[in-house]
């Protein structure tokens, strides 16, 4: 059975460019504004990834618009880890960082093993089968969790 959707949920990835958009934007397609949801890396050296914008447009999911941001900027932006009621790693060095991160707050950080596409494949059809996936394990992963979308996806 699912848990209760909490009131804010924080994805985190490496570089803020591929998963955790991805999350994000598919959190907020599906749950509406039920929740408060954000994104962030350890770092953000990078701009958002074009195949992470095609296919999760496939599912009516605008990322294009998506600046990458780090930790230490959404905490200077005032966005403070211990207001989210949860903060879901989609890689081991994010999960390392917000466990760091968190050490002091009375918090859940989840990580969910999602698979990073970059450098899969070497024709852009086999590159975007590599972000479907990704995609479709983050969509698997939050309707475990989250149960239903409040919204049916397009």
């Amino acid at each position: 059975m699912a848990a209760t959707l909490p009131s804010s949920v924080l994805f985190c990835c490496d570089h803020n460019a591929i998963r955790s958009p991805m999350a994000e934007g598919l959190m907020k397609k599906f749950y509406g504004q039920a929740a408060y949801v954000q994104s962030a890396g350890v770092k953000n050296d990078l701009e958002i990834d074009g195949f992470a914008v095609a296919v999760c447009a496939e599912m009516g999911v605008e990322l294009a618009r998506h600046r990458a941001r780090s930790f230490e900027e959404m905490q200077q932006w005032g966005d403070d880890l211990s207001g989210f009621d949860l903060i879901v790693a989609l890689s081991p060095a994010s999960q390392r960082q917000a466990l760091e991160l968190t050490r002091y707050y009375s918090l859940e950080v989840e990580y969910w093993p999602i698979l990073d596409p970059a450098g899969i494949g070497r024709s852009r059809e086999e590159k975007l089968a590599a972000y479907r996936q990704t995609r479709d394990q983050i969509v698997t992963r939050m309707q475990h969790r989250f149960g239903s979308p409040a919204l049916p996806p397009d």
